[in-house]
């Protein structure tokens, strides 16, 4: 039995995409005839890229990421909903995974959690003992929908929620080069500091010795990049710098209020 495609719609936000934002529609088309790219103002022809690509084009400011995957969930045209991100794409097996869901009807689970592996520059398949995250991805709308947090996107469903795993695994294309990686990383911890001050956080001073050295032992180790060579190793490195970064954006955005507090500045 074929999959009838008027069972979900497939959303993607974006912003300067181009050069990878094609295979990730590519594979979404084969699993939906609502193939939707929320952009928020690319300059380098992601829109017409989408286009071309099969995707209907919606322009939408920036609000924070939480905030554009809500607004990515309104303008699908049906309850079902699976996102993926400009840099993501589902290989045939997840595809088929995918058509043999819904394939009997209705599925079983309200939500299904899909697994997600960083794909290196230069790797064909995820590595065998890689690490991966499960978020939930494919989903009714009408049951969840993403947190409204500037910083985090995540499904927020009702207590007790019972949701399924798909064995498939969405490979993600994330690491263009390095100095993108930092650049990324670094837009990221302004919009990580300015929450934390938004929800009155207070991270101590101490946290500053810590965070680089811990979160290097838990990307490296933990996270099993030790097992994927050179940028394993640049990348742990990265996401340490990442977590340490953080912390000192919000406690020098402290500093600098109490400073001012003071007349100092």
């Amino acid at each position: 039995m074929t999959l009838d495609q008027n069972h979900f719609s497939v959303f993607v936000i974006a912003l300067n995409e181009a050069d990878r934002i094609g295979a990730t529609l590519d594979a979404a088309r084969k699993v939906t005839d609502d193939l939707i790219v929320i952009d928020s103002g690319s300059t380098d022809g992601t829109q017409d890229v989408a286009r071309a690509h099969g995707a209907r084009v919606i322009h939408h400011d920036w609000p924070g990421y939480g905030r554009q995957k809500r607004f990515g969930e309104d303008q699908c045209r049906h309850d079902w909903v699976l996102n993926l991100d400009a840099d993501e794409v589902m290989p045939d097996a997840l595809i088929g995974e995918i058509k043999g869901l819904f394939a009997g009807g209705k599925p079983p689970f309200d939500a299904y959690r899909i697994p997600i592996a960083e794909m290196f520059p230069g790797e064909k398949a995820p590595h065998p003992l890689g690490f991966s995250l499960a978020p939930v991805r494919l989903y009714r709308r009408s049951v969840g929908r993403y947190s409204p947090s500037p910083v985090h996107d995540r499904v927020a469903l009702p207590a007790g929620t019972a949701t399924g795993k798909l064995r498939g695994v969405i490979h993600h294309y994330s690491v263009r080069s390095i100095g993108d990686q930092v650049a990324k990383l670094n837009r990221y911890t302004d919009m990580q500091a300015a929450d934390l001050d938004a929800r009155g956080a207070h991270v101590s001073t101490w946290r500053l010795l810590a965070e680089f050295p811990a979160n290097f032992i838990k990307a490296y180790i933990g996270r099993r990049h030790a097992l994927r060579g050179v940028y394993g190793f640049m990348t742990a490195m990265n996401f340490a710098f990442y977590r340490y970064l953080r912390v000192a954006k919000h406690v020098e955005r402290r500093l600098a209020d109490k400073a001012r507090r003071e007349g100092r500045l």
